[in-house]
């Protein structure tokens, strides 16, 4: 554990704020609003354009939402597709949806960290040695990364895209909504431009060749995390579909209170009603399967061959002198919250994967990577984070079979 300077330490942990906003930095922009400092909020001018948005009118109260019951939730579906779904802590559904046999690849969230992720895979792509993942699982903004992960090679163009040209414009306005004080209606718009009807064709195709691709959101009526198989949604082939895939990505990486939830229309015995769904980072910060299969006691062995977790952040804590006002204590605090929920979650994985006798991958950003973050996606850190990434996939080098020692 080594000390960090005075002004390198308040990035960070702005930046930790900034992580927990969904992985998205919704956090870090109401933080920086209450330490004073300028916000560069969404807007409808090009991306260039320094011009901040215009207040959107105020909104209209909420409408009042179907009531219904535990017992309809627990076995609601989506009208025509009962294939859509499955609750994350139901073994036997699990076991019904991943195929028998293969290697598995499990996206954390992180924002503008996300470069890392999508860096490290274009370069396996580089270098040859990309795996065609019989699984491959996303949390909150690792869920749109997995999509093109999944999808192929042929669309490593996307995935570097999708990091490296995204700001904090393309995700948020600084407009109080009846359930959140941000809005989404720019990322809404960013999801419906990369998630087209050519890529749900191309993530159809990998479906039927028995590969799956898994995303979690969750809906907090019932309090459950909810995996999602988004392979199942695309061969639908149609405009619900599309339409479900975009929400469902929208609601994995929409932190409750600072983004709007995502309503889900659902059925139940003939009675439509909407769940509401937020970041599915809150049911767990990577998806391998129901905690029933990760736990001591468990018979069941997970069906993999090989499990690679993928984690777009750091993990070792860095010490600081907490000052006594609520952005560095809120700060310091998420900063630690969420390094210890993932790194409980990768320790987990482990001791699974060893008493299975499964192979063991994991790949994070090192400390060696200590370039500033100095502003909410800020394009400097993520080219150079994303070449980092890049560099890490052609060499191999920051592959680990095991967790780091604390």
């Amino acid at each position: 554990m080594t000390a960090e300077p005075e002004k390198q330490r308040f990035l960070r942990v702005r930046r930790g704020v900034w992580l927990a906003a969904a992985s998205m930095a919704a956090v870090g922009l109401v933080m920086t609003a209450l330490s004073g400092a300028p916000v560069v909020a969404a807007t409808k001018a090009p991306k260039s354009s320094p011009t901040a948005a215009k207040a959107a009118p105020a909104k209209p109260a909420e409408p009042q939402r179907v009531p219904f019951t535990p017992a309809e939730d627990e076995i609601a579906a989506i009208p025509g597709m009962p294939d859509a779904r499955f609750w994350a802590d139901s073994t036997s559904a699990f076991e019904q949806a991943v195929p028998s046999k293969g290697q598995w690849l499990v996206l954390s969230g992180g924002g503008a960290d996300g470069a890392f992720g999508a860096g490290l895979l274009n370069g396996l792509t580089q270098a040859g040695k990309r795996t065609p993942y019989a699984v491959i699982s996303g949390v909150s903004s690792g869920a749109l990364l997995a999509v093109f992960a999944f999808a192929g090679p042929k669309h490593d163009i996307d995935l570097r895209d999708n990091v490296m040209k995204t700001t904090a414009a393309d995700i948020f306005e600084f407009h109080q909504t009846g359930e959140s004080l941000l809005d989404t209606w720019p990322l809404k718009k960013l999801i419906a431009q990369h998630i087209t009807k050519e890529l749900l064709a191309d993530v159809a195709a990998e479906h039927r060749q028995g590969r799956r691709l898994f995303v979690l959101t969750s809906n907090i009526d019932a309090q459950r995390a909810v995996v999602w198989n988004m392979g199942a949604i695309a061969a639908h082939d149609n405009e619900q579909g599309l339409a479900l895939f975009r929400n469902i990505l929208l609601a994995s990486a929409s932190l409750p209170g600072l983004f709007p939830p995502v309503l889900i229309d659902v059925e139940a015995n003939g009675k439509r009603f909407q769940e509401m769904h937020v970041d599915g980072g809150i049911g767990s910060p990577l998806f391998v399967g129901p905690e029933a299969l990760l736990s001591t006691t468990s018979k069941t062995h997970l069906p993999a061959s090989r499990i690679t977790l993928l984690v777009n952040g750091k993990l070792t804590p860095r010490f600081s002198v907490t000052d006594r006002n609520m952005l560095m204590v809120l700060g310091n605090s998420v900063d630690m919250g969420l390094k210890m929920a993932v790194r409980a979650a990768i320790a987990r994985i482990y001791a699974a994967a060893q008493r299975q006798s499964l192979e063991f991958e994991l790949t994070y950003i090192p400390d060696t990577f200590d370039v500033p973050y100095r502003a909410p996606f800020d394009q400097e850190y993520m080219h150079k984070l994303y070449e980092f990434g890049v560099e890490q996939g052609k060499t191999g080098g920051g592959f680990l079979n095991a967790p780091p020692t604390p």
